[in-house]
């Protein structure tokens, strides 16, 4: 019985105790180092925090393979991670952690000199493993223990921690391996920061498959060409990546050929919505790779749909967002919380199964608002997720995203989706990205975009042919690179921050 994700490092370390478990630019380490220091790291918490479960310790991570081992530490010694990037602004680390009150603050980042939290080098120089504390520890877990807590940004401006057990990410890892079938070969190229859910999908599935992680620096993200190199001489096959990560190679045709990336394999992406000329661009290059969209926000741990593409898509088409894993229930809920089950007719995605996190850290009054009981059932207790996004149903009873609940605007009387005028707008081949928001005060529609040139005319005679006049943006704004939040997506907030305080 599988109550515990370490059953699964465990398994792997088992069958292939000498293989490369994660690698980054500092080293690499074999999945038997990796259980054998993690476990060192469970001995030293557990032997400062006198055995306490279930409690938050804070990691402060970096791109590197000492964040992760970390986590797994962490886990060993029966609490849950959290992990925390201080580069933030220091207002909303002091906030995380005012929410937090972790028993222990461990620092991963590399060459960090401060007084922050215990070095983990130091605990793996020092410690020995404490057999009989770790073996007491996981007797006594079960799979509805908290694993980790990734604080996302709320819509009020503070941060939320949303807590996920074992059990939501067992039941992920299955899903994936029904789905997809990853094996032992599988090479990940971890892009997503870990203090973002899209990390969790390379940590686990590698464990899971006994693959391999490769941790691709930063900088790299910087240099497009240098990253396809990079996959390359990694042997990288598979990316789970964000649209955003994507776009940087697409946009900057940074591939020739698929010899430049020649064993990949899968390509997935999520996120937000993947424009369909960056996904047209990935698919000519990469004839023979299985691409797939998947769809979930943090509280329904990583995923609740998927979409294998298995057809053409015109720049102007959606891609949809598919069907959901097996054991999870996604349906389209309307205003009145009643499902929505025809074709074509838009309703809020809610999800329900054991895929849900068990809500936010010390915030119950958010965790009841945004995990509320499954409509028409009062027999027993149940919940669904309100993830705030709208879809549709298509032809094939795949689902549709089309947008945020709150990007719905209403402007000159008629109610409009962003969402709408951007697949639109990005369906424009001359356009790298763009992006809308809706200033109230004014009742204007702004259109942020990337392009090598000034285009507003042409824009506009584009637009002519896809949507009504009163859908088309009042303001174009022509933007070098359109600033990404820390999760990899095109930063709303700042944009609309910067529009009002220039015309407020």
């Amino acid at each position: 019985m599988i109550y515990n994700v370490l059953q699964y490092l465990e398994q792997s370390a088992e069958k292939y105790p000498d293989k490369t478990a994660l690698k980054d630019e500092y080293g690499e380490v074999t999945y038997a180092g990796l259980v054998s220091d993690a476990r060192k790291i469970g001995s030293y918490i557990t032997g400062v925090i006198k055995g306490e479960t279930n409690k938050p310790v804070a990691v402060l991570i970096d791109r590197n393979l000492l964040s992760v081992t970390a986590f797994f530490g962490v886990v060993y010694s029966g609490n849950f991670y959290v992990p925390i990037d201080m580069s933030m602004p220091a207002e909303r680390i002091d906030t995380i952690m005012g929410t937090l009150s972790p028993v222990m603050v461990i620092d991963c980042r590399q060459g960090a000199g401060n007084d922050d939290g215990i070095r983990v080098e130091s605990i793996l120089e020092k410690k020995e493993v404490d057999d009989a504390a770790l073996s007491a520890i996981r007797i006594a877990m079960i799979d509805e223990d908290p694993l980790y807590a990734i604080f996302t940004s709320g819509s009020t401006g503070v941060p939320k921690g949303v807590l996920v057990s074992h059990r939501s990410v067992i039941d992920l890892l299955c899903a994936f391996d029904e789905a997809f079938s990853f094996d032992e070969e599988t090479v990940f190229c971890n892009q997503a920061p870990f203090d973002f859910d899209v990390s969790v999908k390379d940590i686990y599935n590698s464990i899971y498959c006994g693959g391999s992680i490769v941790i691709a620096p930063k900088k790299l993200f910087m240099s497009p060409k240098l990253l396809v190199d990079f996959l390359g001489a990694n042997n990288v096959n598979t990316l789970i990546w964000a649209v955003s990560a994507l776009r940087i190679i697409s946009d900057f045709k940074a591939v020739e050929s698929a010899s430049m990336i020649p064993k990949l394999k899968n390509v997935m992406f999520s996120g937000e919505v993947m424009p369909v000329k960056s996904l047209n661009y990935w698919k000519e290059k990469f004839p023979g790779t299985r691409f797939v969209n998947l769809y979930g926000p943090t509280e329904i741990t990583c995923n609740c749909t998927y979409y294998v593409i298995d057809r053409d898509f015109a720049p102007e088409d959606k891609i949809p967002v598919g069907k959901p894993f097996k054991n999870s229930r996604v349906l389209l809920l309307n205003e009145n919380l009643k499902p929505v089950t025809e074709r074509g007719k838009e309703g809020e995605i809610c999800v329900s199964g054991r895929c849900l996190a068990l809500g936010y850290w010390n915030n119950h009054e958010k965790t009841a608002e945004s995990f509320p009981a499954y409509p028409g059932v009062s027999e027993y207790p149940v919940r669904i997720y309100r993830t705030g996004d709208l879809g549709y149903y298509d032809e094939n009873m795949d689902i549709v995203f089309t947008s945020r609940r709150d990007h719905q605007i209403k402007h000159m009387g008629h109610r409009i989706e962003l969402g709408e005028i951007e697949t639109a707008l990005n369906s424009i081949l001359f356009l790298t990205v763009s992006v809308c928001i809706y200033d109230e005060t004014h009742e204007k529609i702004v259109c942020y975009y990337q392009s090598e040139n000034e285009c507003k005319k042409e824009i506009v005679a584009e637009l002519g042919k896809k949507l009504p006049k009163y859908m088309w943006p009042n303001v174009y704004i022509k933007k070098d690179k359109l600033p990404l939040n820390k999760n990899g997506k095109i930063d709303r907030v700042m944009l609309k921050k910067e529009w009002m305080e220039n015309n407020g």
